[in-house]
């Protein structure tokens, strides 16, 4: 596994490939793997598109890409998708809108399925952003399937996160719902040559005069894909936001939050694991209580797994 890493950080794409592959499955080495990558991070730059199904995110990602590596940036893509409930994988996997891309060694994309995660992120997605990151991508974009205020995950993991609407979608009473108000750092009006435009953005503007702060204010753009129109002052809005993050306090602020709900969030993950090896250990028990009282059920396995030991391995 060390030689894995080594050969990550030395640009080799099927290493990289192997290693997401491995964290995504659980392997035994994840553990192995994540600490070696993060000991090499190069702090590229992270940027996390979310909004509702059909507004057109996976478009505007693709024509980001093109424009990102004008400018002679890598890039890599974290797609996250629905999972089919027949195979488990991602329905949208095949990303057919970034096809263009597939043959440019600059641009690394990778579909991930939600696997009924709640937050609308694969659990491994922060895991594949860390070993792109390693890998030494100089912008990584998490593109997020888009389940309205659960996307609130997203913030955890990127540094500027842009919040796609689009003109007359019942996008206009979403924005003001406090998880979707939280999260934006710009919005994007999408599909800008829709009617409806003038009234979405007008209420931005007023969300955004009560959310702005003096050292900053969060960016409106207005994007039009299919005319690749609006996504040079897009990506110059990005620019600006993690300027601002790293030249001030909320940048490290921001980052502090981030790795404090990644330590917690790792303690759960092991906490849960060791509680549910610890059920799949005792069958007959399971099987007595499966159609009993699910909230004594919940409390009877946490005693058992108290009482063999379990709690003060963990403390430990």
């Amino acid at each position: 596994m060390h030689q894995l890493v080594e050969r990550i950080a030395n640009k080799d794409i099927r290493a990289l490939a192997r290693a997401i592959t491995l964290v995504e499955n659980d392997h035994e080495d994840k553990l192995q793997i994540m600490q070696d990558a993060y000991s090499i991070k190069k702090n590229g730059m992270i940027i996390g598109l979310t909004g509702s199904p059909g507004a057109g995110k996976s478009s505007l990602v693709n024509r980001l890409i093109s424009h990102i590596r004008a400018e002679g940036k890598t890039v890599a893509v974290i797609a996250v998708d629905p999972t089919s409930p027949f195979s488990g994988g991602a329905l949208l996997g095949d990303r057919v809108r970034m096809n263009e891309h597939f043959t440019d060694d600059g641009v690394y994309i990778r579909s991930m399925a939600t696997r009924g995660s709640l937050g609308g992120l694969a659990r491994a997605t922060k895991d594949a952003v860390r070993i792109c990151d390693a890998f030494g991508f100089d912008v990584i974009i998490v593109e997020t399937v888009g389940v309205g205020q659960s996307e609130l995950d997203i913030m955890k993991i990127v540094d500027t996160t842009a919040v796609v609407l689009t003109p007359n979608s019942g996008d206009v009473l979403q924005i003001f719902k406090a998880g979707i108000m939280e999260i934006a750092d710009l919005y994007v009006i999408n599909k800008a040559d829709l009617h409806g435009v003038g009234k979405l953005r007008a209420m931005l503007r007023e969300l955004v005069h009560i959310t702005k702060t003096d050292q900053h204010e969060t960016a409106i753009v207005r994007t039009i894909t299919t005319e690749n129109k609006g996504i040079d002052e897009l990506w110059e809005k990005i620019k600006v936001h993690h300027h601002y993050l790293y030249s001030t306090s909320e940048g490290k602020k921001r980052r502090d939050q981030q790795s404090e709900l990644e330590v917690l969030e790792l303690i759960r993950e092991e906490i849960w694991r060791d509680v549910h090896q610890f059920i799949q250990a005792h069958p007959n028990s399971n099987d007595e209580q499966r159609n009993g009282d699910p909230y004594k059920q919940a409390s009877d396995w946490y005693e058992k797994w108290k009482k063999e030991g379990r709690w003060t391995s963990v403390g430990e």
